[in-house]
């Protein structure tokens, strides 16, 4: 339904650090970048999958990381996982990058039975989580 989305961040380059960790588990990096000389304005970094997520066609920004004022009021990004022991690593290296833990790894059967999924916030304070739908 949505083919992507961008937020503003303070620093690039400390969200840049963040989201590089924490999203590597996932398999999803870093697969664009477009200069303020560019755009004529602010910087941006789009992230996509890899190699490994063969349900993210490689080189497509799906999230885009923007430099600019301070962000303004709560957000949730939710991010796939493909399996549990990625929700488990995306908490791990989240936490490791500076990240500060939102809810550590688990099921959260109030959604539905095999919804397992972790939160933490990113350095500007968003909600970013790793979510697996499939059974154990």
């Amino acid at each position: 339904m949505i083919d992507h989305m961008g937020v503003t961040v303070r620093d690039l380059q400390i969200s840049k650090a963040f989201y590089d960790a924490a999203f590597a588990p996932l398999g999803i990096a870093e697969v664009m970048s477009v200069s303020a000389a560019e755009t004529g304005g602010s910087a941006h970094i789009g992230y996509g999958g890899t190699a490994g997520r063969p349900d993210l066609p490689a080189g497509k920004p799906y999230l885009w990381i923007t430099d600019g004022a301070a962000p303004t009021g709560p957000m949730h990004i939710a991010v796939r996982a493909s399996d549990r022991a990625q929700v488990d690593a995306f908490h791990a290296a989240a936490l490791a990058a500076g990240g500060t833990d939102n809810g550590a790894p688990g099921v959260r059967p109030h959604y539905h039975p095999n919804y397992y999924a972790a939160f933490v916030l990113d350095p500007d304070g968003r909600n970013v989580e790793a979510v697996c739908h499939a059974p154990a």
